[in-house]
């Protein structure tokens, strides 16, 4: 198991809470909740060790060219790829009315 901790420039918090997918599925689950203005602060906790660089490239794939949420999220990943975290990701914008 290993926790990594990312943080991203972001603009005002995002409204609400949102918890997507179930990490007992093999998958992962995501929950966002509002942070703090200007930061998008995400932790990772996954079961894939040595990852941290497939996740920091996937984040800047995702933010680039764009001004996200000020966000809390939190990862709970049973080895899920790339795809799926993103998918999961978009769902829980979404959820927050967040496009």
């Amino acid at each position: 198991m290993e926790t990594l901790s990312f943080q991203f420039p972001a603009g005002q918090p995002g409204r609400g809470r949102a918890l997507v997918g179930c990490v007992g599925s093999g998958d992962l689950e995501v929950l966002l909740e509002p942070g703090q203005p200007g930061t998008l602060t995400i932790q990772v906790q996954t079961s894939v060790n040595g990852s941290a660089a497939r996740w920091q490239h996937l984040f800047e794939r995702m933010f680039d060219g764009q001004l996200p949420p000020a966000l809390l999220i939190d990862i709970h990943d049973f080895g899920a790829t790339p795809g799926v975290v993103r998918l999961r990701l978009e769902q829980g914008f979404e959820e927050i009315g967040h496009d």
